[in-house]
């Protein structure tokens, strides 16, 4: 069974000063140890890239490109990248009509969205509260595993 990983856990994995950071690696582990797929979608890989080389002073962790470039490729060595489809589309239109969605939490449906086209129904983060309104979806935070 497949789960995905949010953007928060990816980021706190390489942020070696963050509290999370022991606690996400430990997550991880347990389920590449499971030998379960352990997911993400470009989406995710757009808001690491965000956070890692946005500037420090602007909530980001100030990477240079060449560093980030390097720390997504070792998640990506270990990581199952999914694909978005049509279908992702369709699925997250819906979900923002049927729940009211707005602002910021448009992306979280959208990982929902993707997760239901690909058949998972669990998400490893540390925004359990963001993933409730979705039946179906089980939010597992890190520190629930590691």
């Amino acid at each position: 069974m497949s789960v995905l990983v949010d953007s928060n856990v990816l980021i706190f994995s390489v942020q070696q000063s963050h509290p999370g950071h022991e606690e996400s690696i430990r997550a991880l582990e347990f389920f590449l140890a499971a030998e379960e797929p352990v997911c993400i979608f470009l989406q995710n890989i757009a808001e690491f890239w965000n956070v890692c080389t946005r500037p420090a002073d602007r909530n980001g962790l100030g990477l240079r490109v060449e560093e980030t470039a390097r720390r997504l490729s070792g998640l990506e060595a270990i990581l199952t990248l999914l694909h978005d489809t049509p279908d992702v589309y369709s699925e997250w239109r819906q979900l923002v009509v049927q729940h009211d969605v707005k602002g910021v939490q448009v992306h979280d449906a959208r990982l929902v969205a993707a997760m239901r086209v690909h058949g998972i129904d669990r998400i490893l983060t540390y925004n359990p509260n963001d993933f409730r309104r979705y039946q179906g979806i089980t939010a597992i935070q890190p520190s629930d595993v590691a």
